[in-house]
């Protein structure tokens, strides 16, 4: 076998050998040296961050005057290149590496000055030109909302608008099909099973204000301050500058911070943004669990519905189906609560002037959101969209429901009510039979109190 080629690249603390084949240099070696934790690098969104954010870097000093027009040009094209993901092999450092995340800044820096002087034929530093008016410690923080914020805006929101449309869609389909309701898992008032799938329906809708809420928080960008917040060595319009380019090339409204010096020190912004991913994850498991339930049998559990048979369910069993997708969607949920616990942790580590926890704050933001994302359509596509209904079982249960009897309490009391319901139980015979056995009431009048549809819509029936 051939021996690996290398070359020898040097920083400010010496040489070391580089792959010759690698576009990086000696900053990123070192950390690929130090940090074979994981092996899990930083996320595709991430890369795509640090491509555009050092992309409107060049635009901005370039517009101020900071930096030659050809040398921004040339730092410009292979930066968008980098964060269309034609270079993501040369961004091989782990995940956890250095809080600040300095050694994948320096990785963008090195990667795209090899590009870059590979395109203009000239010298291109990576700390003087493509790191101009920049510091590790407000580019990272600005990747990490930027990250965030392309992927909520582009795939997040989109999948939640689609399950939402799924959802009210089949409400609407079922928006007559009267069903038992269930309260502590035991039966309960009749509800449609178009007004459950409207309640889950709601629960998307509120994640998706709650979200576009927390987004005007995560798109202000910490960019200009530099090393400690107070913007040393760059343009007092770098920041700003860099904010209106991004949103000219992302199609999401960035804006400069307020503070840049809470930009640097804190992840408020993603702490809140995680926070109402876990919000998110709570209301999919709630759905997921009740599709569970509801699916459950098909000869020994609820069997209300029958979700689209998806694949074989056991290995030993034959003919088994089981309710996959809601259960994918569930160990889902559970990772994204425990990425919000991680986040968290993140969030509390920052030191006096700057966060510590950048890289892993990152990755399990993007992680929470991708997965929520592919989650949600899923959900739509393959349980929710093609799930049938078994009126035979939903009836069958209905009208032998003990509970129905609450109609009732208005007219012959609660006493009198739960009388009738446990004699109905115990006989295992419909309310309205034993009802007129045990009152004074018609048989009128017991069609017209005990109308499973009629109980769905509330108010007293005189």
């Amino acid at each position: 076998m051939s021996k690996k080629a290398f070359r020898i690249e040097k920083d400010s603390m010496g040489e070391l050998e580089v792959p010759e084949d690698a576009l990086w240099g000696a900053q990123t070696q070192r950390a690929v040296d130090n940090f074979p934790i994981s092996g899990l690098p930083m996320p595709r969104q991430f890369i795509e961050a640090l491509g555009l954010v050092k992309w409107a870097a060049a635009g901005a000093n370039s517009e101020l005057g900071l930096l030659k027009s050809e040398i921004a040009a040339a730092i410009q094209k292979t930066a968008l290149l980098v964060s269309e993901g034609g270079y993501d092999e040369h961004f091989p450092i782990d995940v956890f590496q250095t809080g600040s995340g300095t050694s994948s800044n320096m990785n963008a820096n090195e990667v795209i000055s090899h590009l870059a002087t590979a395109e203009l034929g000239a010298d291109v530093h990576p700390n003087d030109h493509v790191n101009m008016s920049q510091s590790s410690n407000d580019v990272i923080p600005t990747c990490v909302h930027v990250s965030a914020a392309i992927s909520i805006q582009k795939k997040l929101l989109p999948a939640l608008q689609h399950l939402a449309g799924v959802l009210e869609a089949k409400a609407d389909e079922t928006r007559d099909v009267v069903k038992t309701g269930r309260t502590h898992l035991m039966d309960a008032m009749p509800v449609t099973l178009g007004q459950e799938l409207d309640g889950w329906r709601a629960q998307i809708d509120h994640a998706t204000e709650r979200l576009n809420d927390t987004m005007k928080r995560l798109v202000a960008l910490a960019q200009g301050g530099t090393a400690v917040g107070t913007g040393i060595n760059a343009h007092p319009r770098f920041g700003e500058k860099v904010a209106a380019l991004l949103s000219e090339q992302a199609g999401v409204p960035f804006t400069s911070a307020e503070s840049r010096f809470e930009g640097l020190s804190s992840q408020d912004a993603a702490v809140e943004t995680s926070g109402q991913l876990r919000v998110l994850a709570v209301s999919l498991t709630k759905i997921a669990n009740d599709l569970r339930w509801m699916n459950s049998g098909p000869l020994a559990g609820i069997g209300e519905i029958a979700l689209p048979a998806l694949q074989p369910g056991s290995s030993i069993m034959p003919g088994k189906v089981n309710p996959v997708i809601p259960e994918a969607v569930a160990m889902v949920c559970a990772q994204v609560v425990g990425n919000d616990a991680t986040i968290a942790m993140g969030g509390q580590s920052g030191n006096f002037q700057l966060n510590v926890m950048l890289p892993v704050v990152a990755y399990n933001l993007l992680q929470s959101i991708e997965l929520l994302a592919n989650a949600s359509r899923c959900l739509a596509d393959k349980a929710i969209a093609g799930f049938t209904v078994n009126l035979d079982n939903i009836n069958r249960a209905l009208y032998r429901n003990p509970i129905l009897v609450t109609a009732l309490n208005p007219v012959i009391g609660y006493e009198k009510g739960a009388a009738v319901a446990k004699a109905a139980y115990k006989q295992g015979r419909p309310v309205k039979d034993v009802a007129r056995e045990m009152t004074d009431l018609t048989d009128e009048e017991l069609d017209r109190l005990l109308d499973p549809a009629e109980l769905t819509e509330g108010g007293i029936k005189h």
